[in-house]
C-alpha cells in the first residue's frame, strides 16, 4: 500500500484509466468469429443467391408462357387470313350479282328466278356468317374518318356537308380480321369545297 492517501488515489485513478482504455479497445475490436458462424453466413448468402435465381427463372418462365399463349392466340386468329382473302372475291361477286337486280325487276320475275335469287342471297349470308365466326368482319367506312390502315382513297368528293377526311362513298367493301386489315375498303373521301 502507498504511504499517503493522495498517492493511493492516484494509483487507483491510473488503474481505473487502464481498465477503461482496455474496455474501449475491446469494444473497438471485432470479436473473433467462430468458424461455424462464418459457414452459416456463407450458407445464408448462397441461399439468398439461389432464391434470387429461382425467382428470376420463375418470372422468365411465366413471361415465356404468356408470350407463347399470345402467339398461339394470334396464330389461331390469323391462320385463315390468306384463305379468307381469297374468298373475298366470292363475296364481292355475290354482292355484285344481287346488286344488278332492282326491286322492280324482282317483282316482275317468275317464281323460279325469284327462288334462284333467294338462293344467291342465302349463299351470301352464309358466307358472311362464316366470316363472322372466324372473326372476319366487313368494314363500314361511310361516315368515318379516313384511316389509311383500313381505307384506300380512290377519289375526293368536294363537299361542305362533311369535314375533310371523312369517307363519303364506298366503292369496294373492306374486311378486317381481328384488329388487322384483311383488305382495305376502296373509298371516296370528302375534301373542302372550293
Amino acid at each position: 500500500m502507498s504511504d499517503t492517501p493522495a498517492q493511493a488515489n492516484a494509483d487507483l485513478e491510473a488503474a481505473a484509466d487502464e481498465l477503461l482504455a482496455r474496455a474501449e479497445a475491446d469494444t473497438l475490436l471485432e470479436p473473433e468469429l467462430d468458424p461455424r458462424d462464418t459457414e452459416i453466413i456463407a450458407l445464408k448468402e448462397e441461399v439468398a443467391a439461389g432464391r434470387d435465381r429461382l425467382l428470376r427463372f420463375a418470372a422468365e418462365s411465366e413471361n415465356t408462357k404468356k408470350r407463347l399463349e399470345r402467339e398461339k392466340a394470334e396464330a389461331t386468329l390469323y391462320a385463315a387470313s390468306n384463305f379468307a382473302r381469297d374468298l373475298l372475291s366470292v363475296a364481292d361477286t355475290l354482292a355484285r350479282a344481287l346488286a344488278t337486280v332492282s326491286p322492280d325487276d324482282r317483282i316482275a320475275m317468275d317464281d323460279k328466278t325469284q327462288r334462284f335469287l333467294e338462293g344467291i342471297e342465302l349463299t351470301e349470308r352464309e358466307l358472311l356468317s362464316v366470316f363472322q365466326r372466324h372473326n372476319i368482319r366487313k368494314l363500314q367506312p361511310v361516315g368515318e374518318k379516313f384511316d389509311p390502315n383500313f381505307h384506300q382513297a380512290m377519289f375526293e368528293v368536294p363537299t361542305a356537308e362533311k369535314p375533310p377526311g371523312t369517307v363519303m362513298q364506298e366503292v369496294q367493301s373492306g374486311y378486317a380480321v381481328g384488329d388487322r386489315c384483311l383488305r382495305p375498303a376502296l373509298v371516296g373521301v370528302a375534301k373542302a369545297a372550293s
